[in-house]
């Protein structure tokens, strides 16, 4: 077992999927659809990873919570449109197999619903990977440390030994908030500077960047 993070905890939409700018498109396409105004690509990006109630209060002030099924349900239209052409960061699955045989656990901790995460495991033929996981339907979403609280709970895993990989600063806060160390990947949703501002181990460009560095540090 390695030494140092025996546990590796990533989130998956911006960290393993190249799939933030589909959300973000997607909630767009839903305001338009229901009469609210665009909300920018910046902000309709900084939500991805949050609850819904708290993402949708951030991206669409406007909004009555009366509004949030309608918008919910456009949302899930346009983006299972988007869905299909959604791939993995190149170096993902080469790095997930390495840090397997290293003898690392790893799970996810992402703000899809357990419905979406089964599906898109499936689709990128990675669930042989992962040996637990948790959905922002399941209880408290980020950045509170409940859900990567109950992975380390499930694996029996201190908080020492756990690494969070996450592209947004709800990831990064949310590892903070459990006192887990963390990395970032600036190549998701967030900007490096947002991600910096939570102090995380490191921070990096691109996927392959992020498994070499676990590969040497992790």
């Amino acid at each position: 077992m390695p030494e140092r993070f025996p546990l590796l905890v990533f989130d998956w939409d911006g960290t393993l999927v190249d799939s933030a700018q589909a959300i973000a498109e997607a909630l767009q396409g839903a305001c338009l659809d229901v009469g609210l105004p665009r909300p920018s690509d910046e902000r309709a990006r900084h939500i991805i990873g949050l609850g819904l109630k708290d993402a949708l209060r951030y991206a669409v002030p406007e909004a009555a919570e009366s509004d949030y099924p309608r918008l919910v349900e456009r949302y899930r239209v346009h983006f299972l449109l988007r869905d299909p052409g959604t791939r993995l960061f190149p170096g993902v699955v080469e790095g997930l197999e390495a840090l397997c045989q290293a003898g690392h656990l790893l799970a996810i901790a992402t703000g899809k619903s357990r419905r979406g995460l089964e599906r898109a495991l499936d689709q990128m033929h990675l669930r042989r990977f992962f040996t637990a996981s948790r959905c922002g339907d399941e209880g408290h979403t980020k950045p509170h440390p409940g859900m990567l609280q109950a992975v380390m709970d499930e694996l029996a895993m201190p908080a020492s030994e756990t690494l969070m990989i996450g592209d947004t600063t709800h990831d990064l806060q949310m590892a903070f908030n459990a006192g887990v160390r963390c990395v970032g990947v600036a190549y998701g949703a967030h900007p490096k500077p947002q991600l910096m501002s939570i102090e995380p181990e490191a921070c990096f460009d691109s996927a392959a960047e992020l498994f070499s560095w676990l590969r040497e540090n992790a």
